[in-house]
């Protein structure tokens, strides 16, 4: 994990699309706001804030951030650690994006609303922060 803020920066240098970068340094922005953590770089280009430690079904202990994006070609995603299940309102109120399990994926911030994004985000950490040791 790399926690520079210009190592973190560099990693959206090699992104082409100028919206989807200017997205990314939103996203940035947005999300130490709402975490109060700094960014740490996890696994090749995923931005993470804050942490969790976990233990799987197996046993297996593991540490995790809370929240955080990673941009790719077609999206960005932002990862909702805590799932959906339990933010079908904010879901309704968002704008066009698609989920997986606990990843949020958007074409562009401008599409999103993001009052709604911001308090997903600040739920899920909760939801988080409450569930595991950090």
């Amino acid at each position: 994990m790399a926690n520079d803020i210009e190592e973190i920066k560099k990693q959206f240098s090699n992104i082409k699309d100028e919206q989807k970068k200017q997205d990314c340094f939103r996203l940035l922005e947005l999300m130490q706001d709402l975490t109060g953590e700094p960014p740490t770089l996890w696994r090749g280009n995923m931005i993470g804030f804050g942490k969790y430690q976990y233990t799987n079904d197996s046993g297996s202990e593991g540490e995790w951030f809370l929240t955080g994006f990673c941009p790719r070609k077609q999206n960005l995603v932002v990862y909702i650690i805590a799932g959906f299940k339990n933010y079908k309102p904010l879901l309704s109120q968002l704008g066009t994006h698609e989920t997986g399990s606990s990843c949020l994926y958007i074409k562009s911030l401008d599409t999103i609303n993001i009052e709604a994004l911001s308090a997903l985000i600040t739920a899920s950490v909760m939801h988080m922060k409450a569930k595991h040791k950090l």
